[in-house]
């Protein structure tokens, strides 16, 4: 399966050129664009002459091969000069995507001394007394710890620390966008559990959250279930709960959409990793009785062979019917598909097999498990991870508004409760009079998101901030 796709800005370029300034030069320019597949979304005349212009013409490609082909068709035009490509993506990373402010003044002595020596010193020493007040005082009440290992990043893979530090900058930009938290790139050059655990354990002091990001699978449940234990503020691995929440919100409104509940679906899952865990176990919480969960070997039961302890209790709380086969065989009937596995492994045929008014949630990205185009000849409701479709399930949705809940709370840990509480407020975003198949879950831009999910958290954390998430 190829999923079709258009020129989108992630790969736009400005192509500096010279033209002569009388001609059909200029008005060929936007015509060999649009004649490569591009997309023109700015033409600027940056300086003029008699003799010659020069043009920033600013373009939308499908991807880097795209983006050649373009500029070479305006190269070809009649009387072009060209001059320079720039990549807009790698402009906005140039240097880096956050920086560190200052919240207070620094202009006079007096107030170099309040806010550093010899006047912190009385701040420092209050703290040593009474270690709560750094809540209070310092940027612990207001930061999170945005860590990876660089081993699972978004489809990239084992990238390593370094290649993935442009990612938790991203991360922790939105973190600040959406929900006001500063967020800290912690990027580990160890793969290894232990010092994983050992190094964060060592940090936790100057956080107050911990957000594990883009760590492999089965190696990050042991590093959330580890940190858990020893710290005494929140770790919230967002690959797993950031998903699962959306997941659930999603699904609880397209099930609105279709008229039927959560308790009486018949649900198929692909993919038994981090995400695909996560999801598994929220939706059990939530009600949803009858799943089977699918990995690349077919379906999770308990008379498989290879079955490690995430599997096994996989096995032990899905498919009481003991189904063995594939996901093809899987999704026959079902009234729901979740994926969060591999690309192009349904067809549209598939789709049609499943249940009347069937919901498809097809999350593998950039390409889902099943084209989205055919998904939708077939289901009631589909979803994907991409922002080119309706439906976009994006885990920005949930984690900054969850942090802001678990840092206003003063939270310790997150707790069952607090994800389901998070993922009721996501979908109550979406009103009756909204909601629909193209619109079961709110935009990234709403204003109302992360506010909602904030107060669900908060809510809920309250007189429970001590009582962990249910072990496997």
């Amino acid at each position: 399966m190829t999923v079709a796709t258009v020129p989108s800005v992630s790969y736009s370029i400005t192509v500096r050129l010279e033209v002569p300034a009388g001609g059909k030069a200029v008005s060929q320019l936007t015509h060999a664009v649009e004649s490569a597949g591009g997309v023109v979304t700015a033409l600027d005349v940056t300086t003029a002459g008699h003799e010659t212009l020069r043009i920033d013409v600013t373009c939308a490609a499908r991807d880097t091969d795209h983006a050649q082909a373009i500029v070479d068709q305006l190269d070809a035009v009649e009387g072009v000069v060209l001059h320079k490509v720039s990549d807009r993506t790698f402009l906005m990373h140039l240097g880096g995507k956050i920086e560190m402010q200052s919240k207070v003044p620094l202009r006079t002595r007096d107030e170099l001394s309040m806010a550093y020596t010899p006047g912190v010193a009385r701040v420092s020493m209050a703290i040593a007394r009474n270690p709560e007040d750094a809540r209070r005082l310092t940027i612990k009440r207001n930061s999170v710890a945005v860590v990876t290992d660089g081993s699972a990043v978004l489809g990239l893979g084992n990238i390593g620390p370094a290649a993935a530090l442009p990612v938790m900058e991203g991360k922790a930009a939105l973190f600040k966008r959406f929900a006001g938290i500063d967020a800290w790139p912690i990027c580990l050059d160890t793969q290894d559990v232990d010092e994983i655990v050992q190094i964060v354990r060592a940090i936790a002091p100057g956080f107050g959250g911990i957000n594990l990001e883009d760590i492999s699978a089965p190696r990050c449940f042991e590093v959330e279930r580890r940190l858990r234990d020893l710290l005494d503020i929140p770790v919230f691995h967002d690959d797993q709960h950031g998903t699962a929440i959306c997941v659930l919100a999603a699904l609880t409104n397209a099930l609105r959409v279709v008229g039927k509940e959560l308790s009486g679906v018949r649900v198929t899952l692909a993919g038994a990793g981090a995400a695909g865990t996560a999801v598994l176990r929220l939706l059990l919480a939530a009600g949803v009785r009858d799943v089977v969960v699918c990995d690349y070997l077919g379906a999770v039961h308990l008379g498989r062979e290879d079955l490690d302890d995430s599997l096994r209790w996989i096995a032990e709380h899905t498919n009481a019917e003991g189904y063995s086969g594939d996901l093809r065989g899987a999704v026959k009937g079902a009234d729901v598909f979740v994926g969060v596995s591999a690309p192009g492994i349904l067809s549209g045929d598939d789709i049609a097999t499943m249940a009347e008014d069937a919901v498809v949630f097809a999350l593998a990205n950039p390409e889902p498990e099943v084209s989205p185009d055919d998904a939708r000849e077939h289901a009631a409701v589909v979803a994907t991870g991409r922002s080119d479709y309706p439906n976009q399930i994006n885990n920005v949705l949930a984690f900054p508004g969850v942090f802001r809940g678990l840092l206003d709370a003063q939270a310790s840990v997150v707790t069952e409760e607090m994800l389901l509480a998070a993922a009721r407020a996501l979908a109550a975003v979406v009103t009756d009079e909204e909601l629909g198949p193209n619109y079961i879950i709110p935009s990234v831009f709403h204003p109302d998101v992360a506010g909602a999910v904030a107060a669900a958290v908060r809510e809920s954390a309250g007189g429970r901030a001590r009582t962990g998430m249910t072990e496997a």
